[in-house]
């Protein structure tokens, strides 16, 4: 799937100048052919949950015993580069199997942020997850006054897999 978005460059005025259209696409890991191609561009993430989450690919088995079965990872591309990245997985940091599923290991390039990536990616996999048969999501951070903006709403903080404090956000989709 293709998301197309208006580019803008802003200046040190109050102007934006709008430069053009850039199309980025949304693409599935596991369902794509060129596995070894994606974990080399996750592997350049400057991000300790993006390594954790390549040793995680790089070992199946781990990854559905720590995420669960069938779990997905979409990647929004530019040609080859990865955008942004997140996971829709039965289980997350979190070891809570009563409430799924959980969006997880969402991350955007520095080179890309800025231009809401992020938000498109999150918007497409909770239509992703709705059109799955969800009617809510959760996601685990260490981040504050980041997902309210997107439609998440806090429910508690929870010690996570590592035993570190989690905050846990759910969104009905």
């Amino acid at each position: 799937m293709f998301i197309t978005v208006m580019v803008l460059i802003s200046n040190n005025t109050d102007k934006s100048e709008f430069v053009g259209v850039e199309k980025v696409e949304v693409i599935e890991y596991f369902s794509n052919e060129n596995k070894e191609h994606w974990k080399g561009q996750i592997a350049l993430a400057d991000w300790g949950a993006a390594k954790f989450l390549l040793k995680l690919l790089n070992d199946m088995q781990k990854f559905d015993e720590l995420l669960g079965r069938d779990g997905k990872l979409f990647l929004l591309v530019d040609g080859e580069m990865i955008v942004s990245f997140v996971t829709l997985t039965c289980q997350d940091c979190i070891r809570d199997k009563s409430i799924f599923p959980w969006f997880g290991f969402l991350f955007t390039y520095p080179d890309y942020r800025g231009n809401r990536y992020s938000e498109k990616l999150l918007k497409y996999v909770e239509e992703e997850a709705k059109s799955e048969g969800y009617s809510i999501a959760y996601l685990g951070t260490d981040h504050t006054e980041l997902y309210e903006k997107y439609g998440y709403t806090y429910m508690e903080t929870r010690k996570d897999y590592w035993n570190d404090e989690a905050r846990i956000y759910y969104k009905k989709l």
